[in-house]
């Protein structure tokens, strides 16, 4: 009996016979953003099966490079050495707009070759193993809005970050114009994102200057959350091609609306192709096992924010009249609300979580959904309240959200609920980091603090 090839030796003979030189390489780090090399072909051939050392550092600091000083996984004290990660062949593509260069993903390992703890991809491959352990083969997607402004980056780092300018001008929600007048970029992240294996189900503007809203097409909950790191970097590579900054920030703007990142998900039988939060002999659709996961999403989600929005500026966005969410609460088609439910049939039935920014790491905010939703079954909660009608602003039952990121952090510092869910090492390691974060926006002297205080006090 003739063997068949594996897959690392199929992968190796394609790059050879296109003539490959080089291979890009890339992680996230705890902000969700790509970080990476480039490297040989021949260097690929060499670690596509043992790995390669990444230094750990990417897991030491933060958005802007620096350090940071409270961290036990790495920092000076370790002397920030290699960490071993293993190439994932599964998320082999070629990049279009890099002369179609061989592009993979990577997950990292401890010293034991275990996953690593506080790797993002990893702490969602854990989630997901509970999932299919389970019978269950989580769906998900997730939806993008983002600004898009004229690229004027000497002059932004000449210190005029305030000095912006949208490449379209006025509110224009849905607008076939404002598409229009950017039609080559347009067109290019429908067109070149789908050669990138990232392939999106609608694209248009949205309401504010120069934003555009996104969603990418459901897959299995792993290839979802890779598209949508890869959407990210994607958009902002092709952006910069046309002479654009593409902006992830949850509110970029105090007088516009925020960037949201929601995340729709179901859970299905795969084989009997049985969406598990349909029941078609309810009236409303939903299923008990879709009460319970919508249930453990509510319950934990004051635990668990920051997996959702892990910035200070994230809470910029999460206020009242905002488009985005404040309470706890779940509605049907309601989009004042944390969840909301989308019965429909068993093709489409599904809970699309309100609270993600677009600022939000993909790897972290699909694996708390899915964990959390998972405690909800696990634990056969209940929905506290009826679905919320109207104004989800005003229905505080269940609630509120917490108000900042120092709020929220404390919140899953100490939650055991976290713990149980994530382990202690990521949520030790990642809370440090957030904490990190709001000490350093807390000593910065910010523009509103100059012009409200500088001449009158």
């Amino acid at each position: 009996m003739t063997s068949q090839p594996s897959s690392t030796s199929k992968v190796l003979k394609q790059l050879a016979e296109q003539n490959t030189e080089k291979v890009k390489l890339a992680i996230t780090d705890m902000d969700g953003i790509l970080r990476g090399k480039m490297i040989s072909f021949e260097k690929f051939a060499a670690v596509v099966e043992k790995g390669f050392g990444f230094c750990n550092v990417v897991f030491g600091w933060d958005a802007a490079d620096l350090a940071y000083d409270n961290s036990l996984y790495t920092g000076w004290h370790t002397g920030y050495p290699d960490a071993m990660a293993v190439i994932d062949l599964d998320t082999f593509r070629q990049v279009p707009w890099d002369n179609d260069t061989p592009f993979f993903l990577a997950d990292f390992r401890d010293a034991r070759g275990n996953d690593l703890p506080v790797c993002p991809r990893s702490v969602l491959k854990k989630i997901i193993k509970q999932a299919t352990d389970a019978g269950y083969t989580p769906y998900f997607s997730q939806e993008f809005e983002w600004f898009n402004l004229v690229d004027n980056t000497a002059e932004l780092y000449a210190g005029k970050f305030r000095d912006v300018q949208p490449v379209t001008q006025g509110m224009f929600g849905y607008s076939m114009q404002r598409a229009a007048q950017n039609k080559d970029y347009f067109n290019d992240l429908f067109n070149l994102l789908k050669k990138f294996g990232v392939p999106l189900e609608g694209l248009h503007t949205e309401t504010g200057p120069g934003v555009y809203e996104a969603a990418i097409t459901y897959s299995e909950i792993l290839e979802a959350a890779d598209r949508a790191v890869l959407f990210k970097s994607g958009v902002k590579q092709i952006a910069h091609n046309h002479g654009m900054i593409a902006t992830f920030m949850a509110k970029f703007n105090e007088n516009l609306p925020g960037c949201s990142g929601h995340i729709h998900q179901s859970l299905w039988l795969k084989e009997k192709k049985q969406n598990l939060f349909y029941d078609k002999k309810k009236v409303s659709g939903i299923s008990v096992l879709m009460e319970n996961y919508m249930a453990g999403q509510l319950a934990c989600l004051p635990f668990i924010l920051p997996l959702f929005a892990p910035t200070v500026n994230s809470y910029k966005r999460l206020v009242e009249g905002a488009w985005a969410p404040t309470t706890l609460t779940w509605g049907i088609d309601n989009r004042t609300t944390a969840l909301r439910a989308l019965p429909g049939s068993n093709q489409s039935a599904r809970v699309e979580t309100r609270v993600p920014g677009s600022d939000c790491n993909p790897y972290l905010a699909m694996a708390a959904a899915l964990a959390s939703g998972l405690y909800g079954i696990n634990n056969k909660l209940k929905l506290k309240t009826p679905a919320t009608t109207g104004n989800g602003y005003a229905d505080t039952k269940n609630g509120t959200l917490p108000k900042n990121l120092w709020e929220a952090t404390q919140a899953m510092k100490t939650s055991s609920i976290a713990k149980e869910l994530f382990g202690s090492a990521f949520v030790d390691h990642f809370t440090a980091s957030r904490e990190w974060e709001w000490r350093q926006f807390s000593k910065s002297v910010t523009d509103w603090e100059l012009k409200r205080y500088l001449e009158i006090i």
